[in-house]
């Protein structure tokens, strides 16, 4: 019977909270048998590049990640973000490592082609170095990823952190029982978006068309979606989304997706 891995993608509106954040990495820390957090940062990033002068360019909510933007990201997920996230877990006894793609050749990606759009240093995930990730989680340590990958051409990359999460998901699948939550600041897929507590509880493939054709999932949550069903296509377990609450394990008011 494998063993069950936990592997939690944290979205930007609890990372900018000082205090959600707190919660959320207490709830994270205390989650029991192996677990991987997957980050991004978009949004501090925006925040500090206004700072410096440099400004962020968003085509339909995705960034265009140009040399300089690669830098300030490298900068803001893999050391501002991703250390705090690191030393606040340390904090609570959970022995956490931080990583990008690159970190032990763990996720390898590949420069986005241009068609339409030129995305510039965005990757697009190849695949997941399942044994170096088992050892880490077998020597006892949680591993912190934020949202960078690499060519292996020495090209560091600016990858979708909810794509890295679901490719984790798939990679450790073949060894572990895989979960994967994405924690967000709603309690899961609302049938109503100005009702919180409207929370659909259970999507399988044939309500999620039924969703679809109804507009009750759209925008934003698309892509997250497919995501989620991509993950369940190559045997992730099951994918939930919610927000913090949906950690605690007597939780019952989110998303369960199954096929």
């Amino acid at each position: 019977m494998k063993k069950k891995l936990s592997i939690i993608k944290i979205g930007g509106n609890v990372i900018e909270n000082k205090e959600e954040l707190s919660k959320f990495l207490k709830a994270f820390s205390e989650l029991e048998g192996p677990k991987i957090l997957v980050h991004g940062g978009g949004k501090l990033a925006t925040q500090l590049g206004k700072k410096l002068g440099i400004e962020s360019k968003l085509i339909g909510g995705r960034r265009i990640t140009d040399a300089q933007s690669l830098e300030l990201i490298t900068m803001v997920y893999g050391g501002l973000v991703n250390k705090n996230i690191v030393a606040e877990l340390q904090s609570l006894n959970c022995n956490a490592i931080g990583l990008s793609g690159a970190d032990g050749n763990t996720i390898q990606a590949h420069k986005r082609p241009v068609k339409e759009i030129d995305y510039g240093f965005a990757g697009d995930v190849d695949g997941v170095s399942a044994p170096t990730v088992s050892k880490l989680l077998e020597a006892g340590l949680t591993p912190v990823f934020c949202a960078m990958t690499h060519d292996g051409k020495g090209q560091l990359l600016n990858t979708n952190a909810d794509t890295i999460a679901s490719e984790l998901a798939i990679g450790m699948s073949k060894n572990y029982e895989t979960t994967l939550y994405y924690c967000f600041e709603k309690k899961g897929v609302l049938m109503d978006v100005n009702d919180d507590t409207s929370v659909v509880k259970h999507i399988d493939s044939q309500s999620y068309q039924s969703l679809l054709e109804q507009k009750i999932i759209a925008d934003g949550m698309l892509p997250k979606m497919e995501n989620c069903f991509h993950a369940l296509h190559k045997n992730v377990h099951q994918v939930r989304i919610g927000d913090i609450g949906m950690l605690d394990p007597k939780a019952t008011l989110f998303t369960t997706l199954t096929l």
